[in-house]
């Protein structure tokens, strides 16, 4: 196992030091784990974040094996664990701060206030809303990524990221639903995942957190 030393300074080298001590001092948010949570956890988590608040209060179905980034073994285990149990087989020096919690217009102003970014992936629409207008509405400061369209086998080259404000950005195809497509692919919904988690880094590149 290497020591924190050698893990951050190997990412150091790809990074950049200025740039990695930015990442390794932040804090997200990801509010959901399904297939785009658990991928952007796990994409943070490699490229060295220092501290995720994970939100779920689902468990391991075989069905999210598809495209999700759980195992087979993990079936049965609440999201918020086997997404912890991975994430320390990548990056044992991440904090990681679960709940298996529903998240809502109540608990919202809470369990957020100590992120810097606060990430939205779910897959309910009721959802996705009450979580973009309570933090609009309790942490106008704060800077949130959302995601919206991502179904179906249409070319991933539509799946983009769009700054709608300052601090509010989109990433998906914004077209595709679930209801029109009937189909979710692992691949498709990696690729919106993926923008979310580089949009994450893109933010914090731009922002030191240490000095606000």
């Amino acid at each position: 196992m290497p020591t924190e030393y050698e893990f951050y300074t190997a990412l150091e080298k790809r990074h950049g030091t200025e740039l990695q001590r930015k990442i390794r001092k932040s804090c997200v948010a990801v509010c959901g784990l399904g297939g785009l949570g658990s991928n952007i956890a796990v994409l943070l988590a490699r490229m060295g974040i220092g501290k995720l608040l994970l939100f779920d209060f689902d468990s391991v179905d075989l069905s999210n094996i598809g495209r999700q980034h759980y195992f087979l073994s993990q079936i049965g285990m609440l999201k918020t664990d086997a997404i912890t149990e991975i994430i320390s087989g990548i990056n044992p020096y991440c904090s990681v701060v679960t709940a298996n919690i529903r998240l809502d217009s109540n608990n919202i102003p809470t369990v957020l206030k100590d992120a810097d970014i606060v990430c939205e992936a779910f897959d309910n629409p009721e959802s996705k809303a009450v979580l973009v207008d309570t933090v609009c509405e309790k942490f106008p400061g704060k800077y949130l990524v959302t995601a919206s369209g991502m179904s179906g086998i249409h070319t991933a080259n539509i799946i983009t990221t769009r700054q709608v404000t300052k601090k509010f950005f989109v990433c998906g195809d914004g077209e595709s639903t679930i209801e029109k497509d009937g189909t979710l692919f692992a691949s498709r919904v990696a690729v919106c995942a993926s923008h979310q988690a580089n949009a994450i880094i893109q933010i914090i590149g731009k922002e030191d957190f240490d000095e606000q």
